[in-house]
């Protein structure tokens, strides 16, 4: 299979309603907000996302979560030595680089896709730091109109140790956004395509994630159906360094309230302007 030959840009339009997209650690786990009062998804949960639904799709993953693992490996290092390649590289005195990448892209398609950065001690004295760039570019989701977030006081009422006498109740807080329209906006570049080994079939994948991005992805504080992707927009340029910036084509996209307060999906207008030479694709979420 060849690299990817042309440039690809890709917006995808979701919406919250009575769910927590994104919690932010450093702030009670309440959604994600910026000073301006939008919601954010990080790219960083995104891309989880997206590794979750390769992983669905039966593609072998590298960066896997926790509650997700397939293969018995416990570590990241552990994966890597489970490929008999990459642990006779790791074993080596001297290490290639090269090497190291080539294979490791090979194997998982999350590394050839969004890059990863291995650094791992070898025998010795030895080592490997390796980082591969992907191709695959993810923004932060922010929402097109600023959030309102509701909190609920919530409670364990049953004892955690075994014990005579039930013990006091332990009070928390659950948080949600009652109502969000977010976009999030990426890219695919050919020359770090070519270095990875990044394929069209893999591209056809992650437009195939994309529109499934919710499936599968349940959670107390991401109910299922509580999250929906209702449009992809998908161009894709006819040469390797595109017609143009990926700035400009994301611009393209114009997503804006009806209402002065918006509920649904419904009360938002969508409208992807046509640049010349350039159809873009909208694909509708399932």
């Amino acid at each position: 299979m060849s690299s990817l030959d042309h440039k690809i840009d890709f917006a995808v339009i979701l919406s919250v309603k009575s769910a927590n997209p994104n919690g932010d650690p450093l702030n009670g786990n309440r959604p994600r907000q910026n000073y301006d009062g939008y919601g954010e998804i990080s790219d960083v949960a995104i891309k989880r996302k997206i590794r979750n639904r390769l992983q669905d799709l039966g593609e072998a993953i590298f960066v896997q979560s926790n509650d997700r693992k397939n293969d018995g490996y416990n570590s990241l290092r552990e994966r890597a030595d489970g490929n008999k390649e990459l642990s006779q590289i790791l074993k080596s005195k001297s290490v290639s680089s090269d090497d190291f990448a080539r294979v490791a892209c090979m194997e998982w398609i999350d590394v050839r896709s969004f890059g990863q950065v291995f650094a791992f001690k070898g025998s010795g004295s030895s080592g490997v730091s390796v980082g591969v760039r992907g191709p695959v570019s993810i923004h932060t989701a922010r929402s097109v109109d600023p959030i309102d977030i509701s909190s609920m006081q919530i409670t364990k009422s049953v004892n955690s140790e075994p014990g005579k006498d039930r013990g006091s109740d332990t009070m928390g807080m659950k948080h949600r956004v009652d109502f969000g329209l977010y976009v999030f906006y990426g890219s695919i570049n050919t020359q770090l395509a070519e270095k990875t080994g990044f394929t069209n079939e893999d591209a056809e994948k992650i437009k195939q994630t994309l529109v499934t991005l919710f499936e599968n992805d349940l959670s107390s504080a991401r109910p299922d159906g509580s999250m929906e992707i209702h449009k992809v927009i998908w161009w894709e340029h006819s040469s390797k360094f595109g017609q143009y910036s990926s700035a400009k084509v994301h611009r393209s996209l114009n997503v804006k309230s009806k209402t002065d307060e918006p509920r649904s999906f419904e009360d938002y207008t969508v409208e992807v302007y046509e640049l010349d030479g350039l159809k873009a694709k909208v694909l509708d979420g399932q």
